[in-house]
């Protein structure tokens, strides 16, 4: 096999193309030697395999297609009954895998000559294989040269750098020749036969290429021994303590490291002692050492990146720990009972608050103190909903949406690459996305320009118009930092970042700014927000203003300043006021940089209820129509807090109308991304969380079902109904090549979302999105130019015309 090593080279050729190397003809297997649920499925009668590149460097794909019969082309652009849209036919049409040394790619030829090439189904029980029998056609070359692919893109993908200079023995770790592959229809007699040695793999013909250089036969060359076991993740060397000037907290507990290639807690030390300190001015320290041989395992400082979270259930407290490279990983304490668990928790959550707010925890309320252990818990919310029966998930997953074959003006199937500018010259990326609540329109800002996109019944979007340029009523060009639609989606109201104390009105069916509107010579406007959750569909003039330390209501109508002085509550210090949102009745919250939130019944009067901080700054805010829930955004979690009262004078009233009692806080809900997700994430991105504000999908017949977010290129959906019956997988992901700037619901469902990325916009299925796991993390998302869409063609022959589906992007700069 090492024979063709030097052939990649030839193989990888133009990095322009996505397919790298193709089988054009197989059948796909999924065979399961341990399972009842039966020997092999077939899953693709008739099918090609291909390795593809994706967006990210280093990164590659391992794809098996199926080809369509005669005819059923036809009835696919022709929408009949069987008929799927883009993302269904992502997951009917096609499997992807992301090519790991996780998957144990292997191949072997047959007694009766077919090629077989087998992995590991990460998804599926232990034992469980993907199989694909190459048809007999297919040279013994063509076989070896995609192994040989195989093994150099797995390389790359683990060491992050070229094939180029690889030698032999860092190619053999990849090569798992030696691990039988069962058959297809005879799974269970390989599994219960007699240990026999593995099949020889025939020696591959030599491929002719164009290069010079020649390749030495197998014979020539000895093969090493073939290294088998995966690495496991390695500790990181820990960090020295600082001097500390106070103990917080010190326990005994056992510690364990995820791994990364079992997905799974390790243990390290059965007997270590956990200490939390003080080592300075609001800093503080985490230190881990074996109390058996005096070894430090850990060190670091206690921030807020470490995401914290306690469950008393396992007695276990898990945590993320950041290198001074980036690298991230994993830890989980385990505590012997929930005495010791609570006594470490108060401690560190001590460090972690006087570290964020810079205030003794002594001085906060003992209510407060309460509130903020709760909030970093495991914890089920009371009085909600029943979970969903796996009938009614596995109806919504089956909904199917008709594809009516609309395109983009900017990105059409007659189109070449060359034809699609996707980049500015001027360097300006899409920054914000607004959506339109009245006429299915979508407004993604760009610099000074607004691009207008069009919600089509079959759920895409479609260019329809360009805003060019972004002016004052005097002519000067600005870019806009916010932006909200209003009156019925007719006007759109802007704010230019080098002017805080005016808006401007642009009026969307010219396209183009036709007022500015001073709200105050001294108070700034530094956001805003509707009158009520659905003021955009009316024609109300009138909406919300917050500066720093004051909130108050704007009316265009005014002459003058628009601010209306008789609805205006300003605070003598500064609340640092962040973010505010409005329910169906007008009720408002208004969330700080401080990270507590307060609740209005009306404006120009003290708040109902005054929700504590946890510490963390609140950048974003959003609440149910009804008023039930208040969604919070903070740089690495999202808090969700039911504004019910439950007990009490005032049960049955939300927190809006009567204030809670001093012994009854609302019950926070910290929604949070698995300490072992969030070191995946950083582990392929080398960036730290940092969530897009928050939303509830939202629509005036519908409730609040689910949560959209996204941190770099993943976007994370939150079920409600998960997360209220304390379901441990209340999330899903969806991974881009690149950073997502903006998302939101399609107004009216929680079906569709709208993503912003730095040069595309896009529609996709809520059902597109995956659990997270090791491969779904790895894997961006294929949405440029060259690798967005999907022949419609046979598979192996001259591709079709493409169909634009959902999962198809509007590429344009505007």
């Amino acid at each position: 096999m090492f024979m063709l090593r030097n052939v990649g080279k030839y193989l990888f050729g133009d990095s322009s193309k996505e397919s790298i190397i193709e089988i054009p003809q197989g059948q796909l297997y999924l065979v399961r030697p341990l399972s009842p649920k039966g020997y092999s499925e077939l899953i693709f009668k008739d099918a090609a395999a291909s390795i593809r590149r994706t967006g990210q460097e280093f990164h590659y794909q391992l794809v098996v297609q199926r080809a369509f019969e005669e005819g059923e082309e036809e009835l696919l652009d022709e929408g009949g009954e069987d008929a799927v849209d883009g993302a269904l036919a992502g997951e009917k049409d096609e499997k992807t895998f992301l090519l790991d040394e996780s998957l144990h790619f292997r191949v072997e030829v047959r007694d009766n000559g077919e090629a077989v090439f087998a992995w590991r189904d990460l998804s599926g029980d232990p034992g469980d294989l993907y199989e694909f029998v190459c048809d007999r056609s297919v040279e013994a070359a063509t076989v070896g040269s995609f192994e040989m692919v195989a093994i150099q893109c797995q390389y790359e993908r683990k060491y992050r750098k070229s094939r180029e200079n690889a030698t032999e023995q860092d190619l053999h770790q990849f090569s798992f020749s030696d691990q039988i592959i069962p058959d297809t229809s005879r799974a269970s007699e390989q599994v219960q036969a007699s240990p026999t040695p593995p099949r020889k793999k025939p020696e591959p013909k030599a491929v002719q290429t164009p290069t010079k250089e020649k390749i030495p036969s197998n014979s020539s060359r000895k093969v090493a021994k073939p290294v088998k076991e995966e690495r496991p993740t390695a500790a990181p060397m820990a960090a020295k303590q600082p001097a500390a000037t106070e103990i917080l907290a010190k326990e005994a507990a056992e510690l364990h490291l995820f791994d990364f290639s079992s997905g799974a807690f390790v243990l390290q030390d059965s007997s270590v002692v956990a200490t939390v300190s003080e080592v300075g001015k609001w800093q503080y320290w985490m230190q881990i050492t074996s109390k058996d041989s005096g070894k430090d395992h850990l060190g670091q400082p206690v921030v807020a990146d470490i995401n914290p979270v306690f469950n008393f259930e396992y007695l276990s407290f898990i945590f993320n720990h950041y290198t001074s490279d980036g690298s991230a990983f994993s830890w989980l304490l385990r505590f012997r009972d929930q005495e010791t668990e609570e006594r470490f928790q108060e401690g560190l959550m001590q460090a972690l608050w006087e570290q964020l707010n810079e205030t003794k925890w002594a001085k906060a309320k003992s209510d407060e103190r309460d509130y903020v252990l709760e909030a970093f818990q495991d914890l089920t919310m009371a009085d909600a909903d029943g979970p969903r029966g796996e009938a009614e998930e596995e109806e919504e997953e089956a909904e199917e949406v008709e594809d009516d074959g609309q395109r983009s003006e900017h990105y059409d199937s007659d189109e070449s690459e060359d034809d699609v500018v996707t980049r500015d010259d001027d360097g300006n990326v899409n920054s914000q996305l607004a959506v339109g609540y009245k006429h299915d329109r979508s407004f993604v800002v760009r610099g000074s320009k607004i691009g207008v996109f069009k919600h089509t019944p079959n759920n895409n979007l479609e260019f329809s118009t360009n805003i060019s340029k972004v002016e004052t009523p005097k002519g000067k060009l600005f870019s806009p930092n916010k932006v909200m639609l209003h009156a019925e989606d007719s006007n759109m109201i802007l704010q230019n970042k080098n002017d805080p104390h005016s808006l401007y009105r642009m009026d969307l069916e010219y396209g183009k700014v036709v007022d500015e509107w001073k709200v105050h010579d001294d108070i700034p406007v530094d956001t805003f927000a509707p009158d009520k959750k659905f003021s955009q569909m009316t024609s109300e003039p009138t909406f919300l203003g917050l500066s720093r330390n004051a909130l108050y209501r704007i009316d265009p109508r005014l002459a003058g300043n628009k601010l209306v002085d008789s609805e205006l509550k300003q605070y003598v210090s500064k609340n640092d006021f962040s973010a505010a949102a409005t329910t169906e009745k007008g009720h408002i919250a208004v969330a700080s940089n401080k990270g507590d939130i307060r609740m209005f019944d009306r404006l120009g009067i003290n708040a109902k209820t005054h929700i504590p901080a946890l510490g963390e700054p609140i950048i974003g805010l959003d609440v149910s129509a009804d008023g039930r829930w208040l969604l919070a955004t903070c740089r690495t979690y999202l808090l969700l807090i039911d504004a019910l009262q439950k007990d009490g004078k005032n049960a049955g009233k939300l927190g809006f109308e009567k204030s809670f009692a001093k012994d009854s806080k609302p019950q926070p809900r910290r929604l949070g991304l698995q300490p072992s997700h969030v070191a995946q994430f950083q582990h392929e991105t080398s960036a730290p969380l940092c969530f897009t504000p928050a939303r509830f999908n939202t629509g005036l017949s519908s409730s609040e079902t689910s949560i959209i977010t996204a941190t770099g290129p993943f976007i994370i959906t939150w079920d409600l109904r998960k997360i209220l019956a304390g379901r441990k997988d209340p999330y899903t992901i969806k991974r881009y090549g690149e950073e997502v700037k903006a998302d939101n619901w399609r107004f009216g469902d929680d079906r569709n979302v709208i993503v912003a990325l730095p040069n595309e916009v896009n529609m996709v299925a809520k059902r597109s999105f995956k659990k997270p796991t090791r491969e779904s993390i790895a894997t961006p998302g294929r949405v440029s130019a060259g690798a967005g869409r999907r022949s419609s063609g046979r598979v192996g022959g001259t591709p079709a015309r493409s169909r634009l589906g959902r999962e198809e992007i509007v590429n344009s700069p505007f």
